[in-house]
């Protein structure tokens, strides 16, 4: 079968950077330019709009010289606008050598927001399109509204591309500007225009306002496209534009007949990085590049990807260089923990399998997920757990810590079925735990509380607010050390559990 070629052009840095709130630096892309030219090796970058600002000229301007450089650049292009020629004086300035023309693709657009007539349109057209002739600008031609255009005006869309054909044009780019077209519209817009222009470039640029960037990018591909706009995470004013690694895993695994030369396994690594500095989050939920979409949560999921990849589908994370995890959390079970303990190295027995597992569903009520790296935390914490007798349970305790006063707790503590309470101040919470501790025991035990002479608080490497906590204790009881642990998601109560600990060793 005979493979057509597909160019991919990447508008991350001028589409993508008309996201509400996204405003990238100079450096900023420069560095996801060279990205996406040399890692994620996509055709074409349109990387900013002629005339905006100081900030976008000297932008541009870094990214020629570099691509001068590099012997690329003809794959550099710029927004311009008809504009008697303004455009191509930045262009010249900026170091640019390709042009993509904002053009009116619709007669609502061109007599409302133009208010001129075809020909007026066409005559101005045709002389941008020369003058960038004569400083060897090659230009590509946007029809802007062009989706509205096949909808509602169809017999100009045909007349302005009729006129167009004529011209000296590298690419003519058909934009469904709003994002209202549906994929049977975008086949049968595209295929229309291909089969009445054969020999034309022909780029479909897609919106997602429907969330149909993707299927309608499928059938523009379907229909004959030569060439597609995408940016890095859907960047993208209003809803965004046609994303760059679901489209490309969807050609490449439901689209044979066509080729792309993109990278898979950059995609992640340049969506990461382009979350970093547009500080446009991406979804956990978003396909291909989202945190969660290679995380199965499941017991039964994980249990079935042991038996013959039950669970796995053509999207295996290590094509876009990631790798499959199994969430902990209260709907994991023992199949998923099992996965987790494989990737650490670590081996249970069924017994401290089975403790495991339920301490994970007891913190899976607290908090969503439990990470791969909280594992041996929390099997330090059950398995030292396992080997006190709990002869000393701290039943009840309120931790108060109002600003401008001293913190206090009272805490209800159970001795052998006998409960006893008492309340204290202190300089922390969990001093005044303390406190409190060593007055109760004072009144009713003949036992000395132990000193304590270390505390030490760790959470996992690279956790969130949201972390497990562990504290670590020493405590001094005559010439002996000895150590405790407690686990929890408040440092204060990790601590507590901790002294529980303690109490019970005592």
């Amino acid at each position: 079968m005979v493979t057509r070629k597909i160019e991919i052009m990447d508008t991350t840095l001028r589409d993508g950077e008309q996201t509400s709130g996204v405003s990238f630096s100079v450096s900023e892309k420069l560095t996801i330019a060279k990205l996406l030219l040399e890692e994620l090796k996509v055709d074409r970058l349109e990387i900013a709009s002629a005339r905006v600002s100081e900030g976008e000229l000297q932008a541009v301007k870094k990214i020629t010289a570099w691509a001068l450089e590099n012997n690329c650049l003809d794959k550099i292009e710029v927004l311009t606008f008809v504009d008697e020629g303004k455009s191509i004086d930045w262009m010249l300035e900026s170091g640019a050598k390709v042009q993509n023309l904002l053009t009116k693709g619709s007669l609502n657009h061109l007599t409302h927001q133009l208010k001129k007539t075809p020909n007026q349109h066409f005559t101005e057209i045709r002389a941008t399109l020369q003058a960038a002739a004569k400083f060897n600008i090659k230009t590509n031609v946007y029809l802007e509204d062009w989706s509205n255009g096949m909808r509602n005006s169809k017999e100009y869309v045909f007349e302005y591309l009729d006129f167009l054909t004529t011209q000296k044009v590298e690419r003519v780019l058909l934009p469904d500007t709003l994002g209202i077209l549906t994929p049977e519209e975008t086949f049968r817009f595209v295929l229309e225009v291909r089969q009445k222009y054969p020999n034309t470039h022909f780029d479909f640029h897609g919106h997602n306002d429907y969330d149909l960037g993707v299927a309608n990018v499928m059938e523009a591909v379907k229909a004959g496209v030569n060439g597609l706009h995408l940016t890095i995470n859907g960047m993208g004013e209003r809803a965004g534009n046609a994303p760059m690694a679901s489209v490309i895993a969807v050609i490449k695994d439901f689209l044979k007949e066509v080729k792309v030369t993109v990278n898979e396994k950059a995609l992640h690594k340049v969506s990461r990085l382009v979350e970093t500095f547009s500080g446009f989050r991406i979804p956990v939920n978003k396909p291909v590049v989202g945190a969660n979409v290679f995380t199965q949560t499941a017991g039964i999921h994980a249990d079935g990807d042991s038996k013959n990849n039950l669970y796995f589908n053509d999207l295996m994370p290590e094509r876009f260089g990631r790798k499959r995890k199994y969430a902990l959390g209260k709907t994991s079970g023992k199949a998923n923990i099992q996965k987790n303990l494989q990737d650490l190295g670590l081996s249970l027995n069924d017994e401290e399998l089975r403790k495991v597992t339920q301490r994970i569903i007891e913190l899976g009520d607290q908090k969503e997920v439990v990470s791969q790296e909280d594992l041996p935390y929390i099997i330090s914490d059950v398995l030292d757990s396992a080997t006190i007798e709990k002869r000393v349970v701290v039943e009840n305790y309120v931790l108060g810590h109002a600003k401008g006063m001293k913190p206090s707790t009272t805490i209800k503590l159970k001795v052998e079925g006998v409960v006893y309470e008492e309340h204290a101040q202190g300089d922390g919470q969990f001093d005044a735990f303390m406190n409190a501790l060593k007055k109760l025991y004072k009144i009713h035990s003949k036992k000395v509380l132990p000193k304590l002479i270390d505390y030490a608080v760790r959470i996992p490497p690279g956790s969130h607010s949201d972390a497990l906590c562990e504290t670590i204790i020493t405590w001094k009881n005559k010439d002996k050390e000895f150590i405790t642990r407690g686990l929890d998601l408040d440092q204060t109560v990790s601590a507590i559990k901790a002294t529980e600990k303690m109490l019970n060793i005592i």
